[in-house]
């Protein structure tokens, strides 16, 4: 059973059961819960307070490669903890670009009238998926928030596992933030969540199999 339920087996059922979750959703959740929310939280500040945590990521990842770019100029090796940082900060970008184009590529209308005007559930009645159409208003699925903290709260939750439950709020948090805010449907926080959680995967597997020491490890050995 090990051998016929391996990683990419693995992978390829939690993406047929989220496909599944989305369409789900798309076609009895969203529309409720847009409604609910529009209802009884219009304009609350806390749940768009609570979107802006992702958005300290940028200039962390920023800040992380340029300093951990000069430790390896001075040829310093990486500490485990600098090693993950330096994966979240590189993953970060890569989580953009494919955010990016997914968006572009399912030109999904958002819940509300939020950006220069766009077209909404909410105000005009606008629902569904209107693919390469392009432009901020048609840019909701994925939800790029949803990406981010779930890629981060992955990335530690295999490195640092006894902060679990910290990491699981925090995710939670978000996505009660944008949901909350109808900011994004379920179904976009659904499909965010899997390509962040896929995203952070993904970058631990591929630093370990170019052969870098594993960062489950306590420590990175020095360079020899």
């Amino acid at each position: 059973m090990h051998a016929i339920l391996n990683r990419p087996t693995r992978w390829a059922i939690v993406l047929a059961l989220t496909a599944l979750a989305v369409a789900v959703s798309y076609q009895w959740l969203d529309r409720p819960i847009a409604y609910f929310v529009h209802a009884h939280f219009h304009n609350e500040p806390l749940f768009a307070r609570l979107t802006r945590i992702p958005e300290f990521f940028a200039p962390l990842a920023v800040l992380a490669f340029i300093v951990l770019g000069l430790r390896a100029l001075m040829e310093k090796p990486l500490t485990r903890l600098e090693a993950v940082a330096l994966l979240c900060a590189l993953s970060l970008v890569v989580a953009s670009a494919i955010k990016n184009q997914l968006k572009l590529g399912f030109g999904r209308t958002w819940p509300e009238t939020w950006i220069n005007d766009n077209p909404s559930f909410i105000r005009d009645g606008v629902y569904g998926f209107n693919p390469f159409h392009g432009g901020k208003g048609f840019a909701a699925f994925p939800s790029g928030h949803m990406a981010a903290i779930c890629f981060a709260m992955t990335v530690l939750w295999i490195c640092y596992p006894r902060l679990r439950a910290a990491y699981a709020v925090m995710i939670a948090v978000v996505a009660i933030g944008l949901m909350g805010a109808n900011y994004h449907f379920l179904s976009d926080v659904i499909a965010g969540s899997f390509l962040g959680v896929s995203i952070g995967c993904f970058a631990i597997a591929l630093w370990e199999v170019g052969g870098y020491p594993r960062l489950r490890s306590d420590t990175i050995p020095a360079a020899s």
